[in-house]
């Protein structure tokens, strides 16, 4: 994560530790040391901490009383709560577009989005690609005319982030570019409907990549093999105890 001496308020530090993770330059888990990122800044640890504080509130970072402030690790079922609030977002701001047509300059900024979006795959600059991809949502956002929303699909993303695309090849990548093409080239024909319909199959794609989480997960077996059974763990361990209780008897018996 780079530094700015322009930097000088929480909501400027706030962003740029956002903006890190959505370039994954910053990872789930990674710890956020108060005096680090001060020196970093050139801030007071005052007004690192008002920007980290801002970040809990926010669902992207966590304290800790012990160990300090990390990068949120989401379960793949917080992921997926988020991908739901952005569907909620992001479709309900299309179908609003019905009544209002995205302008001509709208489409522009899309487009030049898309541009470095090309740029960065065909470089494989992975921050960049990343970072991208995921803000073509908020740019998305803003150009349908709602900046208010922006901010909270931008910490959403940040959240999805961190799991499906944490995980995103270059080919899904491109894919995700592809689709991006789709979503606004209907916009620019005017096809609000089926461009609603490209952002909802998109998201869908996107979220797919949760499943690479949970498989790349090398404690999987494990945690499935020591689950507790539904609904009969009780008359499992009875039945264990009869087991043990009947051999330890044999046992005894034994000439």
């Amino acid at each position: 994560m780079g530094t700015n001496q322009s930097v000088k308020s929480s909501s400027q530090i706030a962003i740029r530790i956002t903006e890190a993770i959505l370039a994954k330059q910053l990872g789930p888990g990674t710890r956020l040391g108060e005096q680090q990122l001060a020196d970093l800044f050139g801030v007071s640890r005052t007004l690192v901490r008002e920007a980290l504080t801002r970040l809990m509130a926010r669902g992207i970072v966590t304290v800790s009383a012990r160990r300090g402030w990390f990068v949120i690790e989401p379960t793949p079922q917080e992921a997926r709560e988020a991908f739901e609030a952005r569907r909620v977002i992001e479709l309900g701001l299309l179908r609003q577009a019905r009544v209002r047509p995205v302008s001509a300059a709208s489409i522009a900024q899309l487009r030049d989005h898309i541009a470095r979006e090309e740029a960065a795959i065909a470089g494989d600059d992975i921050g960049a690609r990343s970072y991208l991809l995921g803000d073509f949502h908020v740019c998305l956002c803003e150009c349908l005319g709602n900046s208010l929303l922006s901010e909270t699909l931008r910490d959403l993303t940040a959240r999805t982030t961190l799991t499906a695309m944490l995980h995103q090849s270059s080919e899904q990548a491109e894919d995700s570019c592809s689709e991006h093409i789709r979503i606004v080239a209907a916009l620019e024909r005017g096809e609000l409907e089926v461009a609603e319909q490209l952002m909802q199959t998109h998201l869908q794609h996107v979220e797919s990549g949760l499943n690479q989480v949970r498989s790349n997960d090398p404690l999987e077996p494990l945690r499935q093999a020591l689950a507790p059974v539904s609904g009969s763990t009780a008359m499992k361990t009875a039945t264990i105890a009869d087991i043990e209780s009947h051999r330890s008897s044999a046992s005894k018996n034994r000439p």
